[in-house]
């Protein structure tokens, strides 16, 4: 990525550029079979295996602008590769290579009474548009998926990772290049103008879909801007509560987990409710255990009765992603209130029922309006490895296309083949 800026005029051809090739290099993924396709995710692991220290020399650049600049320590976290990092990027890679081939599936079939036989088959979406923030696996991971389901992607990462993503967008220009295809499939829009990602966003005719990911900021602004379909989630305001009948010890590791493993990424809790009947007992334990964690506390006036040592919480404080090692607590008189509270102030991503009682589990996962729910486990595992996906392009809470993790099935579309005889319309 570049530190001159250029103008406005020059960013708009230079883009419509990379648009056109994009298309030319999407139409050749979308012929590509499984085995070509597979060939290249190949290649493109043993790159990233084979070019590892480059990387990380690259990163550590960012790392070190990223702390000059006063980047908080989990966008550092965001930022910071490692050999673990880069490992498991091409073994995402190589997962994919298992999956089934999301294009040319037969959906559906059906022959009409005239004759015509008419079937419904999987193809790509075409040209899609990355926007993302600090995570520099995202190039890898929208690379791959965009790949093997023959989408040509381009791709606008943040400027804090710069170093990070010209590296890896090299190594995945290598590797279609050693894989005889063509290198235009992933292109890297390599300037810090901001103009650039509006000029993206206007620019339907080359792309078919864009997928922001990043702080609620940038996915505002890209819904606000663009003039092409979106998929995104604004945010991740995860809940647990824990019903009456639940094992204390399983659900003080839950939360432990899900709010203390990574406190800066979307899946982790940020909010707990607490079944009045078991709150004497339960809150205390978990306040404790938080605590040593080193987890602020933030509560309704009941628990901060219980834990004198927590804060009150406000009513923006049900609505917040902190993404920090923050929670709020709440104590609640059943389920039906666990469920209302999720519903309004949760953001439709990720929420999780800690019970031995199976028919409060189903009452839960049955009304809570959420894109994930789960029943006795951290909601850290909203998450497209974990879903066996081999990597994600994004998570969205919308409802339409495609909703949680979207993996290779949410990035085709369909078309209807018809087959005739010579069947006219009276």
């Amino acid at each position: 990525m570049s530190d001159y800026k250029l103008s406005v005029e020059n960013l708009k051809t230079t883009i419509a550029e990379m648009g056109e090739r994009a298309v030319i290099a999407g139409r050749q993924l979308a012929l590509l079979n499984t085995v070509e396709k597979n060939q290249c995710l190949e290649v493109m692991a043993a790159m990233l295996e084979k070019e590892k220290s480059s990387i990380l020399t690259a990163n550590q650049k960012d790392v070190d602008n990223g702390i000059k600049n006063g980047l908080s320590s989990v966008m550092i976290d965001r930022l910071r590769l490692t050999e673990k990092k880069i490992s498991d990027m091409a073994n995402g890679l190589r997962q994919l290579i298992g999956l089934e081939d999301p294009v040319g599936q037969v959906l559906s079939t059906c022959i009409r009474p005239n004759g015509l036989e008419i079937k419904k088959v999987s193809v790509p979406i075409g040209t899609i548009a990355i926007i993302y923030e600090s995570r520099p696996n995202v190039t890898i991971d929208a690379a791959g998926l965009c790949l093997k389901s023959g989408n040509a992607v381009i791709l606008r990462g943040g400027s804090e990772s710069i170093h990070s993503n010209i590296a890896l967008t090299q190594c995945i220009s290598m590797a279609c290049v050693s894989a005889g295809i063509d290198s235009n499939a992933v292109q890297l829009i390599p300037w810090k103008d901001r103009e650039a990602v509006s000029i993206l966003l206007k620019m339907g005719q080359y792309v078919d879909l864009v997928i922001p990911r990043g702080g609620e900021q940038l996915i505002r602004k890209v819904v606000e801007e663009s003039t092409i379909p979106v998929i995104k989630h604004y945010k991740g305001v995860c809940n647990i509560f824990v019903d009456k009948n639940v094992n204390f010890d399983a659900a003080m590791k839950v939360i432990e987990n899900a709010k203390c493993q990574r406190p800066g990424v979307c899946n982790s809790v940020e909010h707990v409710l607490i079944h009045n009947d078991i709150a004497d007992d339960f809150a205390p334990i978990l306040a404790k255990k938080l605590i040593e964690k080193g987890v602020e506390l933030r509560g309704d006036k009941i628990f901060c009765d219980m834990v004198p040592s927590a804060k009150q919480a406000t009513e923006q404080d049900w609505y917040e992603e902190y993404l920090d090692l923050i929670i709020s607590i709440k104590i609640v008189p059943d389920i039906e209130a666990a469920i209302y509270h999720i519903n309004r102030y949760g953001s439709k991503h990720s929420d999780s029922i800690l019970t031995s009682d199976k028919m409060s589990a189903e009452k839960f996962m049955k009304e809570v309006d959420s894109a994930v729910i789960y029943h006795n486990a951290s909601t850290r595992f909203t998450d497209g490895f974990e879903f066996g996906m081999g990597a994600e392009i994004g998570i969205s809470t919308d409802k339409i296309h495609a909703r949680g993790p979207m993996g290779l099935k949410e990035l085709v579309s369909y078309k209807y083949l018809i087959y005739g005889n010579g069947q006219i319309r009276t």
